[in-house]
């Protein structure tokens, strides 16, 4: 799969969140990163930043909050095109999640992890 193709998958995934939420997403940009740090190889999505419900008064001023979905081991983890693209809606789900206040435990518990 190449990196345009890839990338098409995370748009699509952000294109099935729901308008209403997707109107609530703030200061949080989405990337596309071919590998994770060396200490988590395996890492398929990461979500960096302060969750809305963290935000507060001082929240002002700041860089976007980070997504990044890696693509080299989502694609090692999967078998074919419709495994991929299950995978990468439910790891851009999972870390958008976060974005919204959820953590690794509740997901879990959603089904998302």
């Amino acid at each position: 799969m190449t990196r345009d193709e890839f990338e098409t998958l995370v748009a699509d995934a952000l294109d099935q969140i729901p308008p209403q939420l997707a109107a609530m997403m703030d200061n949080v940009a989405v990337f596309v990163e071919d590998e994770p740090a060396p200490e988590d190889p395996e890492l398929l999505g990461l979500y960096e930043g302060t969750p809305l419900t963290e935000r507060g008064e001082w929240y002002a001023g700041v860089l976007p909050d980070r997504i990044i979905i890696y693509m080299g081991p989502t694609l090692r983890h999967c078998t074919g095109y419709e495994e991929t693209v299950a995978e990468v809606r439910t790891t851009v789900i999972h870390e958008v999640a976060h974005h919204f206040g959820f953590d690794d435990h509740e997901l879990h518990d959603l089904g998302w992890s």
